[in-house]
């Protein structure tokens, strides 16, 4: 994936370079979406760093926003009436702030409009909490290219199809079916939400891999496909 990598970092910065000299002090934004277990936050924070490690600048140039940080609180889909199954399905499009992300994704694009130089708060997930932090990620003005990572930046229902309007650049990843599902399998196993692999594989089947389908089905306009494929060795 490290070729794979630079290379989308290369191609991030001249397009930064060319929008800053038409339009000085623009931000550019860039929304990567793909199913559960394709690899967004890995290729994400990856070119990031690849970013930042070009330009070496404090704060740093680029930074990665997931859409994690929207999921609803416990306290939130506490309040449903179908808060057994909000918990089942977690990580499903009505279980997110989609409105929240929205907006941020707006925000963005007029805070780095306006010229003022304004510091801006963004929400992150604490995984040993399992709820989102409303102030884990400070956003610093010298920070111009934000990279959105999340299942359903490209989807095309509302709201979510309004993000791909605020953008600059729309990155799907793909990824196999069957390999998403055991990558996210193993995953449940390492955080602990199940024991084994035998129970981690019914909990993505009865959520996260629906979850792929709709994604997959309803993603639209990507400017770039990132194959995000198990290199063999």
């Amino acid at each position: 994936m490290e070729p794979q990598h630079q290379a989308l970092a290369s191609r991030t910065l001249a397009h930064y370079t060319s929008l800053n000299s038409t339009n000085p002090g623009s931000r550019l934004l860039i929304a990567v979406a793909g199913p559960p277990g394709s690899g967004k936050t890995t290729s994400t924070t990856a070119i990031a760093r690849i970013l930042n490690t070009r330009m070496k600048q404090s704060p740093p140039l680029a930074a990665v926003i997931s859409m994690d940080g929207f999921h609803y609180p416990r306290s939130y889909l506490d309040t449903l009436p179908n808060a057994a199954e909000a918990y089942v399905r977690r990580g499903a499009p009505w279980t997110f702030d989609a409105e929240g992300i929205v907006r941020l994704i707006s925000r963005s694009r007029g805070v780095a409009a306006s010229g003022k130089g304004e510091v801006m708060i963004a929400p992150t997930f604490d995984h040993a909490l399992k709820d989102p932090i409303d102030d884990g990620l400070i956003i610093e003005p010298e920070t111009r290219i934000l990279i959105f990572e999340g299942n359903y930046l490209l989807v095309d229902e509302e709201p979510w199809s309004r993000i791909r309007e605020l953008v600059d650049e729309r990155w799907w990843v793909s990824v196999g079916a069957e390999e998403a599902r055991m990558r996210v399998a193993r995953r449940h196993v390492a955080a602990g939400i199940e024991r084994n692999m035998v129970d981690a594989l019914k909990r993505v089947d009865a959520n996260d891999s629906l979850n792929g389908v709709y994604i997959t089905e309803h993603s639209r306009d990507a400017d770039v496909v990132i194959k995000n494929i198990e290199e063999k060795v």
